[in-house]
């Protein structure tokens, strides 16, 4: 793993050394961040949306025009639990 992460194994696949990554948290404010496109992005560590939304000019343009395009359809993790 690249970062610190809440893992489980997954229980979709029989190879017992498959996990899935549930849960990480952000690299700038240290929130809890489920690891779903709409509560975070990943660009070589995790980072909880509003910290993207607030630092956006520090990410490369591509990171940038990807989070425009996500504008319409952003969602809140909170009703999971987590904070975004």
């Amino acid at each position: 793993l690249l970062e610190e992460a809440y893992v489980m194994k997954d229980p979709f696949t029989p190879d017992k050394d498959k996990f899935l990554i549930v849960l990480s948290h952000c690299s700038w404010c240290s929130r809890a961040v489920c690891v779903g496109t709409d509560c975070s992005l990943f660009y070589s560590k995790s980072f909880c949306l509003p910290c993207v939304k607030e630092n956006l000019k520090a990410f490369p343009l591509e990171i940038q025009e990807d989070m425009d395009k996500r504008k319409p359809q952003q969602k809140s993790c909170k009703k999971n639990g987590y904070k975004a």
